[in-house]
């Protein structure tokens, strides 16, 4: 179970450029820039809950705060009963997080680079194998094993940052715009593998600009807009509020409505 309530972050915003290119964002103010002001949602066993808005309205601030990179300035978050602020080491262990920059060593090969960081998580050498095999057989991997990290296409690349994101079987996985360089093809094999860990109870947090992705695959939607919830509840609830059937219009008149 995922449960954030109330987050908010700022950052200092006191460079004159910066204050001309965010003035007509509401959040600059005091000399500080508001990312998060009041963000909540809930992600329950075997849910996946699509994370969207606008660029910059708050999302990757938000998911750095829950994968413990970030401290929140107000606000809780749980990972499995675990308090991500108070005991992040502990939550650390329960979440596999994908980030727009989760890097790969270019010198090693895409296997390697996923092996190295399940040695990091203590994963034994027998466990960490079959693991590795299951999730190349799973994200069709396979083929390009060997071959080094610098010499992959951003397709290949993103799936194993993706492979080495859950080698260490998270209780819960955040991903970051994981489709971000992806193929159609690719992607539905990304696709099917969110729906997989939907299958396991695992709460999976997705966020993307691609809705119909979230048609796809997510039960919940949490929409923030300006660094606050504008929306949170059911693929269905979002279509009532949003006074239509076509997620993309139901999406813009929230974010309207807000604006």
């Amino acid at each position: 179970m995922i449960e954030v309530s109330g987050l908010a972050k700022r950052f200092v915003s006191q460079h004159p450029t910066e204050r001309r290119a965010r003035r007509r964002d509401v959040r600059d103010h005091g000399g500080y820039f508001h990312a998060v002001r009041d963000v909540s949602f809930q992600c329950a066993p075997g849910e996946v809950l699509g994370l969207l808005g606008p660029n910059g309205a708050g999302k990757t601030t938000t998911l750095r705060i829950l994968s413990t990179a970030l401290r929140p300035d107000a606000g809780t978050a749980f990972v499995n009963g675990t308090d991500v602020l108070a005991e992040p080491l502990q939550a650390r262990k329960k979440i596999g997080f994908l980030s727009g920059s989760t890097g790969l060593y270019g010198r090693l090969s895409a296997r390697e680079n996923v092996e190295y960081f399940g040695r990091l998580h203590g994963i034994a050498a027998p466990e960490l194998a079959r693991r590795c095999d299951q999730l190349f057989e799973q994200l069709q991997m396979h083929a390009y094993g060997h071959r080094r990290a610098d010499q992959l296409s951003a397709g290949m690349r993103q799936k194993c940052a993706i492979a080495r994101t859950v080698i260490h079987q998270p209780q819960v996985v955040i991903l970051d715009e994981p489709t971000t360089g992806l193929d159609v093809m690719s992607a539905k094999t990304l696709l099917d593998f969110i729906a997989s860990y939907k299958a396991l109870g695992i709460p999976l947090i997705f966020s993307t600009h691609h809705l119909h992705e979230v048609e796809k695959v997510c039960d919940r939607v949490c929409i923030i807009n300006h660094g606050a919830t504008a929306f949170n509840g059911s693929v269905a609830a979002l279509r009532a509020k949003g006074g239509s059937t076509d997620l993309y219009d139901a999406f813009v008149h929230v974010i309207n409505g807000e604006t």
